[in-house]
């Protein structure tokens, strides 16, 4: 049991500082179309929240399968409400951007 914890624990620093370092070293201007692109992925682990949330049995885990889920979804709305947002920057329709 606790070789497991510190399994897990050490798999998600070791999966958080690998994903600050890829990240900070693209350059600014490729954010916004990888992250476009990302959403992909972003939907899988939200399926994956979901299915985790699923098989918990106790109330640790039911919770940290709804934060899970909860920080998930927020990922994948805040992912296209910014790619909708750079579309709209791109228009060349002369339209008005919606809300601002």
């Amino acid at each position: 049991m606790i070789s497991e914890l510190w399994t897990a624990a050490f798999i998600a620093m070791l999966a958080a500082f690998t994903g600050y370092e890829v990240i900070s070293r693209v350059p600014v201007i490729l954010h916004t179309p990888l992250m476009s692109g990302s959403n992909f992925v972003h939907g899988v682990v939200l399926v994956g929240a979901l299915v985790a949330l699923g098989f918990a049995t106790t109330w640790p885990e039911r919770i940290i399968g709804f934060v899970a889920v909860v920080l998930g979804a927020a990922n994948v709305t805040g992912g296209y409400v910014v790619t909708e947002r750079i579309l709209e920057m791109f228009d060349r329709s002369g339209r008005k951007p919606k809300g601002g």
